[in-house]
């Protein structure tokens, strides 16, 4: 797959993309996701990297939140590709369960990953997921066009204001 933009892009970066209503509705949607705080920031971090894996994202990929960078090493977030016979805690492992439902196969979301989930994540933890999935899940069409920023060589920092906007930084160390 071409590393190339398939479509033309605004020149100005402060845009949401187009800078339609809906890209700034998504952009506030995002922001108001990032915001919530029942997750702990690894858990976060695995259920974003998972997102980023399953959807090919170049930048995210290429990112960790370092929120949660000191406790979590590559090793642990490469589990993510396999979490289901990984040695990860049962707490991520429902909610990269979860999340793969609603990536790959919401039809699965069944009586069994709802007992599952419900044994170990609250409400508001599992109501988390979701909203983190789905924003994860906003760069598809993006990711589809390679009209996604490119990431850096190596890993960058990943950063969120109080108001959840995301920002990229220098190298992680």
């Amino acid at each position: 797959m071409s590393g190339a933009p398939r479509i033309p892009l605004p020149s100005d970066p402060r845009v949401p993309k187009y800078g339609t209503p809906v890209d700034h509705a998504v952009a506030a949607f995002a922001g108001t996701a990032m915001r919530q705080r029942a997750l702990d920031p690894v858990l976060t971090e695995l259920v974003r990297l998972r997102c980023a894996r399953v959807h090919d994202c170049r930048l995210c990929r290429s990112v960790r939140d370092v929120a949660a960078a000191d406790e979590l090493d590559e090793a642990t977030a490469a589990k993510v590709d396999h979490h289901a016979a990984s040695d990860l805690p049962p707490r991520a492992k429902a909610a990269l369960m979860l999340a793969d439902a609603v990536i790959l196969d919401p039809a699965s979301a069944g009586p069994e990953l709802r007992a599952a989930v419900r044994r170990h994540l609250s409400e508001a933890e599992i109501a988390e997921v979701l909203l983190d999935v789905v924003k994860w899940s906003q760069q598809k069409a993006s990711v589809a066009l390679r009209i996604e920023v490119p990431p850096r060589e190596g890993l960058s920092e990943l950063r969120f204001d109080e108001a959840g906007d995301a920002a990229v930084g220098g190298a992680l160390t």
